[in-house]
């Protein structure tokens, strides 16, 4: 789990997930071996965000952003798909790299809430996923047909960026993406400094899972598939 944001330097215009390797792979590039260049999916940003413009709360009460910040964000429900509209805070958790790990990161973890398929944590630095709240009082993800691997789409300005659920933090503050989530998104990912305090949302489509959880490339297919569906059922 990151520290709260602290400062907000401005948003990159270059996507590649992730952008600290010399090349990029083809899209369909399993990870692991080179990272997949980013390119425009076939749903844009905006069909998107008119599917959840409006919200029809599932969760008993309101998040955080940040620690200490007023409750204020519901999480919203539609048959297809749970979301959120957010601020980003950064997880550098899981496998240690030279961009996460407990010197760059005074929260640093080295452990994930959900393991990849060797049983390694997640690597924060390669992976996009995001991170739920723990289960607790205010909203329960098992219950609305989330898990480890359930896929998520994540909307900043006019980019979508796949991703799979793979952490969650405090009970009582949403808000939250890796590394390489905020990289590909143009979002400052640093775990100190990074970030944006508004303007992100969470779309998690229920009852979808990628397996095994490290494979970017079928999170990206699944959920182009899963988003195209999403925004023709009107």
């Amino acid at each position: 789990m990151c520290a709260p944001l602290l400062t907000l330097a401005a948003a990159g215009a270059v996507l590649l997930a992730p952008a600290t390797f010399p090349a990029a792979g083809p899209p369909g590039h399993r990870l692991g071996a080179e990272p997949v260049a980013w390119r425009e999916g076939t749903v844009r940003a905006a069909d998107l965000l008119a599917e959840v413009r409006d919200c029809a709360p599932v969760s008993r009460g309101h998040y955080r952003s940040d620690s200490g910040a007023p409750a204020s964000i519901p999480v919203c429900g539609t048959p297809d798909a749970v979301f959120w509209k957010a601020d980003m805070d950064i997880d550098c958790d899981g496998r240690p790299g030279p961009r996460c790990n407990s010197a760059t990161d005074p929260y640093f973890s080295a452990g994930t809430a959900f393991a990849q398929s060797d049983g390694r944590p997640l690597s924060a630095e390669s992976l996009p996923f995001v991170v739920v709240p723990a289960p607790g009082p205010v909203w329960d993800y098992r219950a609305h047909g989330l898990r480890g691997g359930s896929v998520a789409a994540v909307v900043y300005q006019d980019r979508v960026q796949y991703a799979v659920v793979g952490d969650t933090g405090p009970q009582d503050v949403i808000g939250e993406a890796s590394y390489a989530t905020a990289e590909a998104l143009g979002i400052p990912p640093d775990p100190q400094g990074g970030g944006t305090p508004s303007g992100v949302t969470y779309i998690v489509f229920k009852d979808s899972r990628v397996t095994p959880i490290e494979d970017h490339a079928e999170a990206v297919a699944t959920g182009e598939r899963l988003a195209q569906r999403f925004v023709a059922d009107d």
